[in-house]
C-alpha cells in the first residue's frame, strides 16, 4: 500500500467544535446540517449552530435520520440540501447521520439516486462534509465508506470513494457522554471489530497496523468503564479516539468476514449495525484464527491476554476468549434474545451468504471463505449466541 488517507483537519478535546469553526467558514457560508431528531434538540445542537451563527454560516437542518439511513433519507436530504443552495454538509450524531450526510453529498454532485452508487468507485468533486460523532464506534469520521440500505433490494449497499473521507473530523467526547449503554456497547464493539479486522486484513500494512494496535488496546481497556459509568470522562476520550483510529484503519486496510456476515443480518433483521457485529465477533475471529495465528497472538499478547512466551495458536484463542468476555460484560445478547425468530433465521440464511460473499470483505480475510462457510457460521451464532 502506497496511499494514505485521513481527513484533511481532525480537531480533538472540549473546544475541538469552537476550534474548527475557522475551517468550517472556508467551505462556504451555507451549510445543511444532518442528524436525527433526539441530537436535533440536544446541547450539543445549540452549541453546534451558536458558533455558526457567530461565523456567519446560514444553516439548514435535516433530521430525517430514524434509525439506519435509507434510499429514501439520502433522496429528502439532497433534495433540501439543493433547494437551499446549501455549499457543504455538517453530519452530527452517530453513525447513521455521518453516512447520511456522505450519501447525501455523493448524490448531490452525480445526481440520481443513491442506489446507483452501489458497488462502483465514486469519483469526482463532492461537497464537503463536517463530521461530528456523538457515539464512539462507526468511525464514520475517518473512512472512505458510507452504508445506506436499499429497500427494494432490501440490502445495505456499500458506498466507497475516496471522495467520500470527510474534510473535517471534530472529536469532543463530552458529546458522547449521554450514550445510553446499549449504544456505548454496539458502538464500542463496532469499533473493536473494525481494529481486529484491520489489523488482520491482508491489506493491513505497518501505517494501519499501528492504528489498530492502539485501537485494540484503548478498547480492551476502557470500553468497560465507559459501559459501567457514561460519564466517566477518561474512558470517553479514549473511546472518542479508538473509535477514529480504528476508522483509519479501515480506510486504509478495509474490513474482513465480520462486516460482510453483518450487513445482511442488519437488513433484513434490522439489528443495528454494531450490535449485529459484536453478535458476529467471536464465532468469526475463531474461524480466521489459523489464517493468521501470528497476527492474533499479537493482539492477546498486546493487551495482557497472554504470556509472551506462549505459541501463537494458543495466544490467538485467548484473544478470541477476551472478545467472549468483553461482550458479556457488554451484555451482548443473541439473536434469539434479540428477538429474531429460528424459523426466519434459517429462511434467510442461504440469501445472507450469497449477500455476504457479495459484499467483497471476506475475501480480506487471511483465510479463503466460501458461501458454505458463511452458512455454517450463520447457524453456530445462531445456536451458540456470544
Amino acid at each position: 500500500m502506497s496511499h494514505f488517507m485521513i481527513p484533511a483537519h481532525v480537531f480533538r478535546g472540549k473546544s475541538a467544535l469552537e476550534e474548527a469553526v475557522p475551517y468550517m467558514r472556508k467551505l462556504g457560508n451555507r451549510a445543511l446540517i444532518v442528524t436525527g431528531r433526539h441530537v436535533g434538540k440536544s446541547p450539543m445542537m445549540d452549541s453546534l449552530k451558536k458558533c455558526l451563527k457567530d461565523a456567519q454560516i446560514a444553516w439548514f437542518v435535516f433530521d430525517g435520520i430514524t434509525g439506519e439511513p435509507t434510499d429514501q433519507m439520502i433522496a429528502e436530504g439532497a433534495a433540501l440540501y439543493k433547494k437551499t443552495n446549501s455549499r457543504f454538509l455538517i453530519g452530527i450524531g452517530g453513525g447513521s447521520p455521518l453516512d447520511a450526510a456522505k450519501a447525501i453529498a455523493a448524490v448531490s454532485a452525480h445526481g440520481g439516486s443513491v442506489c446507483a452508487l452501489n458497488g462502483i468507485e465514486i469519483t469526482g468533486a463532492l461537497p464537503k462534509v463536517v463530521a461530528i460523532p456523538t457515539t464512539a464506534g462507526t468511525g464514520s469520521e475517518a473512512t472512505r465508506f458510507t452504508v445506506i440500505t436499499d429497500r427494494e433490494q432490501n440490502i445495505k449497499m456499500l458506498l466507497k470513494g475516496e471522495c467520500l473521507v470527510p474534510e473535517i473530523a471534530i472529536l469532543n467526547p463530552e458529546f458522547t457522554m449521554d450514550m445510553p449503554k446499549s449504544v456505548t456497547a454496539s458502538t464500542g464493539l463496532d469499533a473493536l471489530t473494525h481494529a481486529v479486522e484491520a489489523y488482520t486484513s491482508k491489506k493491513a500494512d505497518a501505517l494501519t497496523d499501528l492504528y489498530a494496535t492502539s485501537a485494540v488496546k484503548r478498547i480492551m481497556k476502557y470500553l468497560p468503564a465507559a459501559y459501567q459509568n457514561g460519564f466517566d470522562g477518561t474512558a470517553r476520550e479514549e473511546m472518542a479516539l479508538a473509535a477514529f483510529e480504528a476508522g483509519v484503519c479501515i480506510n486504509n486496510s478495509s474490513v474482513t468476514l465480520v462486516h460482510g456476515m453483518s450487513r445482511p443480518i442488519g437488513a433484513l433483521f434490522h439489528v443495528p449495525h454494531g450490535l449485529s457485529n459484536a453478535m458476529l465477533l467471536a464465532e468469526c475471529l475463531e474461524f480466521a484464527l489459523d489464517g493468521a495465528y501470528e497476527r492474533f497472538a499479537a493482539l492477546a499478547k498486546g493487551i495482557g491476554a497472554a504470556p509472551r512466551e506462549m505459541e501463537a495458536p494458543e495466544a490467538a484463542m485467548a484473544f478470541v476468549m477476551k472478545i467472549r468476555e468483553l461482550c458479556k460484560i457488554c451484555e451482548i445478547p443473541s439473536l434469539q434474545e434479540y428477538g429474531v425468530s429460528r424459523e426466519a433465521f434459517e429462511a434467510a440464511v442461504e440469501k445472507m451468504a450469497d449477500d455476504a460473499i457479495a459484499s467483497g470483505s471476506p475475501a480480506n480475510t487471511r483465510k479463503a471463505v466460501g458461501k458454505a462457510d458463511c452458512v455454517r457460521l450463520y447457524h453456530r451464532v445462531f445456536e451458540n449466541g456470544i
